[in-house]
């Protein structure tokens, strides 16, 4: 034989080669278990996202400083003593995100709703001992007089800071910050109730 016709007969085998690899290719683009890009507009929220924000625990709001002015007057018998001190404090509004619901936020496409616990005092370790400062002291005073001073300090501030005015504002901030880190998440429509 020529050449040629080893040629002819290997271009015949190519030829058919490529004839049966397009047929397998064109049988399997028309089957069912093909794939397709596409994407997909639904928003899952993960378990690890939320415990990540379960995980932020305490979640603060809105601080109070506060100052009290707090005396005492013990009468004696030839003169009075008195002891006025200055206390000095720092309030933290927030919530305690250990405090959530097991089923505290639902997902649906682009919404969410969340159900968030009763905005309240973070820490009640609020006054600042080290800024305590005495501001006028007569006579000799004891430890369990200096204490009840800082009780009454205590109830003050509290008395002061924790207004139905100061808890509307921590919670208006905590709807905003939490709209926020939403928004971040992909969700548009954004229900938020608060536990009574």
């Amino acid at each position: 034989m020529k050449i040629s016709t080893y040629i002819k007969i290997i271009i015949a085998i190519l030829a058919a080669v490529l004839l049966l690899a397009g047929f397998f290719w064109v049988r399997d683009l028309t089957k069912d278990d093909h794939f397709t890009l596409g994407s997909d507009t639904q928003i899952n929220v993960t378990p690890t996202q939320i415990m990540s924000i379960k995980a932020i625990g305490e979640w603060e709001f809105l601080a109070v400083n506060a100052e009290e002015l707090v005396d005492t007057v013990r009468k004696g018998f030839f003169s009075d003593d008195e002891l006025v001190r200055i206390y000095y404090g720092t309030l933290r509004l927030g919530i305690d995100m250990s405090q959530l619901e097991p089923e505290w936020i639902e997902a649906s496409g682009d919404s969410v709703m969340l159900m968030l616990p009763k905005v309240g005092l973070l820490d009640t370790d609020f006054i600042d001992e080290a800024r305590t400062k005495p501001f006028f002291e007569s006579g000799r005073w004891s430890a369990e007089a200096k204490e009840a001073m800082y009780k009454k300090a205590y109830r003050q501030m509290k008395a002061h800071c924790l207004t139905k005015e100061n808890l509307q504002a921590a919670q208006a901030n905590g709807e905003e910050q939490m709209r926020n880190m939403m928004r971040s998440m992909g969700y548009k429509n954004i229900k938020i109730t608060w536990k009574n």
